[in-house]
């Protein structure tokens, strides 16, 4: 019985010792600036800027393939990030800022498909099939992926409800 647990134990260690020297010899370093450009945005991989998920889109604006703002998941306050990170300047042809958007269900037009929390990257809809979708406010990203694969219209971005916590006062108009 001993030895049967023995040897497994001592075949665990070698192979753990071979993978762990193997780790640092072939240690490969990444590039720092798409390290920092992955920390800075969402995470969520969703694909809306036609690169493959985050890194794949951090890779391009590090060499320059893709421009600042080419991620609609975090908007303008990502794009300005982005930009003071590489040092260049947003400029006025960036992407109008709608602010951010959430994924609100109709009700009365859901027929419960299953289809949108099937295509969800950050699984924020929640349901089963033949029952009312709702939506997970916390999780949700505002990507779209939902609505775009909704066959009944019932799924729409809207904009996040103004609380006390995010409110702020416009600027006034200058005087002519």
């Amino acid at each position: 019985m001993i030895a049967p647990i023995a040897s497994v134990m001592f075949l665990g260690l070698v192979l753990g010792l071979i993978l762990g020297y193997a780790a640092k010899v072939f240690h490969v370093e990444g590039d720092a600036l798409v390290e920092e450009l992955i920390e800075l945005m969402p995470g969520t991989n969703c694909g809306q800027c036609s690169f493959p998920g985050c890194f794949g889109a951090a890779n391009a604006i590090a060499r320059g393939e893709a421009s600042v703002d080419c991620c609609p998941g975090g908007g303008r306050a990502l794009a300005e990030a982005i930009a003071a990170k590489m040092g260049v300047s947003l400029g006025a042809g960036g992407k109008a800022d709608s602010g951010p958007k959430l994924a609100q269900v109709a009700e009365h037009l859901c027929i419960g498909c299953a289809r949108c929390f099937k295509v969800c990257p950050t699984d924020a809809v929640i349901g089963a099939a033949k029952q009312i979708h709702g939506v997970l406010h916390g999780a949700c990203t505002g990507c779209g992926s939902c609505e775009k694969e909704c066959p009944t219209g019932a799924i729409g971005l809207e904009p996040v409800p103004v609380t006390l916590r995010d409110w702020n006062w416009t600027k006034p108009a200058l005087a002519v």
